[in-house]
């Protein structure tokens, strides 16, 4: 029986809002319902992610897809492998390592990320952030990171310092992956997404960039299930 559920998780310092403009359209193509959980508070956000796909899994009553960008495709893998028989696919956007993250380009990111705001402040920090980055982008943090509130920084923490799956833990992962990875991102890289889809028995990869994903949030969405169709 076709999936007809998909849980998507945003990643690290992101919410609902964003996963769900990259996902539910490309989704609904397919007939697919899809619930975008908002962020647990800090302290929690990572078995707190674990528990809602636990509960909607419950909730569904059948096999359901799991996914998400980053942090979010990490913490989906790992319930899939936990949970084999629950699960339809993953949909796995961005990857950001595997095993323990270490020197990972997102981790450090995270983690100045939250030094700059303990030690200079939210508005500062974005002040400087849009600096650097592309509008849409700035545009995204500047919703998100206000809605973490006082849970913003230890929520940064928490993701950099959880772990993704191993590498040979993926290879006993029987279900569909579709991996999309985005050619232009440092902070994500192609090579990890290669070596996600390497592991697994059966994934496929697709790529995009952060170019065409600031044009259109669902370039990623439709990359990341294509390459799950394919892996099917």
């Amino acid at each position: 029986m076709p999936a007809r559920l998909a849980v998507l998780l945003p990643g690290t310092g992101s919410d609902e809002t964003f996963v769900r403009s990259v996902f539910a359209g490309p989704l609904r193509a397919l007939g697919v319902e899809v619930l975008t959980p908002p962020p647990p508070p800090s302290e929690t956000l990572t078995s707190g992610y674990l528990a809602r796909l636990d509960a909607d899994a419950d909730a569904a009553g059948s096999p359901i897809l799991v996914g998400g960008i980053s942090l979010g495709a990490h913490l989906a893998t790992e319930w899939a492998l936990r949970n084999p028989a629950r699960c339809a696919g993953v949909l796995a956007a961005m990857p950001a390592w595997n095993g323990l993250p270490a020197d990972a380009p997102a981790r450090q990111a995270a983690l100045v990320s939250a030094e700059q705001v303990d030690r200079d402040g939210l508005e500062a920090t974005l002040t400087r952030s849009a600096a650097t980055m592309p509008t849409w982008l700035a545009g995204e943090l500047h919703r998100a990171w206000r809605r973490y509130g006082d849970g913003l920084v230890p929520g940064l923490r928490a993701a950099a310092a959880h772990p993704a799956p191993e590498l040979a833990e993926l290879r006993a992962l029987e279900v569909p992956v579709g991996i999309a990875t985005c050619t232009d991102d440092p902070v994500h890289p192609a090579r990890v997404a290669g070596e996600w889809a390497a592991a697994l028995p059966r994934a496929a990869v697709c790529e995009t960039t952060l170019d065409a994903l600031g044009r259109d949030r669902e370039s990623l969405g439709r990359a990341t299930v294509l390459a799950w169709l394919r892996a099917r």
